[in-house]
């Protein structure tokens, strides 16, 4: 069988979407070391955008938005890479950049390979280092923090890909006051992983997860209150809907609706993958 039907077979029969697709909008970034983008900020509008790479360099820019609000262009503004503390570029290992939250005033960038979170107060100067976690040192070398996300009082909390076993649930870290918790844990679900998460302007934990078969990805989006209750299914997808989406930002249009945006990572395969943008409308 043809590889185009066979795909279209899959989508039909899997998983229905729960909330309403705006569109995809796929971005081929014009400059040397594009690709790989597994983090996603959006201003309150949904409008002005940071993304990191796994390769450790960061964009900034706006999305442009069609009249349907779906993004149909993107405007970089500026570019470079991470940077040590000690003021060189971020290589190899330490350079897996996985996710990234806005707070305090600062960006604070989850990295895998060397897990850590620092503090940038400025993504284009050195970070600042922050107290880490003694668990931190125990994950699994390509399933480290994955999904970064901060309140509204400033609080992180950081999720691994991993929770160790496929009946354990995933632990959430949480970082406030100078201290690191661990008060709850998200359930684990078939074979779903972490890729992502935010928090919305309604104070819920969006959790991004993804799954992968031979054709493709498959996508989820979960929300929890911020004591893990209150489980609620988003967004699902049949296998190749999307591609291998990793970064999400939860926001509120000018209509008052609910809005998911997020993109994908390419593993830089730009001949067999692609970086999309990603929208949907969860009211």
């Amino acid at each position: 069988m043809r590889l185009g039907p066979l795909l279209a077979l899959i989508a039909a029969t899997g998983p229905a979407i729960a909330a309403e697709h705006l569109g995809s909008h796929t971005w081929q970034p014009a400059f040397d070391g594009a690709g790989g983008y597994s983090a996603l900020w959006l201003d309150d509008a949904g409008a002005e955008f940071v993304t990191l790479s796994d390769r450790g360099r960061w964009i900034r820019g706006r999305l442009l938005r069609d009249g349907a609000g779906g993004v149909a262009d993107v405007a970089v503004a500026d570019h470079g890479p991470l940077l040590r503390s000690t003021g060189e570029p971020l290589e190899g290992r330490e350079a897996d950049a996985e996710s990234l939250a806005f707070a305090d005033g600062a960006f604070f960038v989850a990295f895998e390979g060397t897990h850590r979170i620092m503090r940038h107060d400025d993504l284009a100067a050195p970070p600042r280092r922050i107290p880490q976690p003694d668990a931190f040192a125990g994950l699994q070398g390509n399933s480290g923090i994955e999904a970064l996300a901060a309140d509204a009082d400033g609080t992180l909390y950081a999720i691994p890909e991993r929770s160790g076993a496929v009946d354990r649930p995933f632990p959430v870290h949480r970082f406030r006051g100078g201290v690191w918790d661990v008060p709850f844990a998200l359930r684990r679900d078939g074979r779903y992983l972490v890729s992502g998460a935010d928090i919305g302007p309604d104070g819920r934990l969006y959790l991004l997860e993804r799954d992968f078969a031979f054709f493709g990805f498959r996508t989820r989006v979960r929300s929890f209150d911020l004591g893990g209750g209150d489980e609620r299914t988003e967004i699902e997808t049949a296998i190749a809907t999307h591609d291998n989406l990793e970064g999400i930002a939860v926001w509120r249009d000018a209509r008052g609706r609910m809005r998911v945006t997020m993109i994908s990572d390419d593993n830089q395969r730009p001949a067999v993958q692609r970086t999309e943008f990603v929208d949907y409308i969860l009211d």
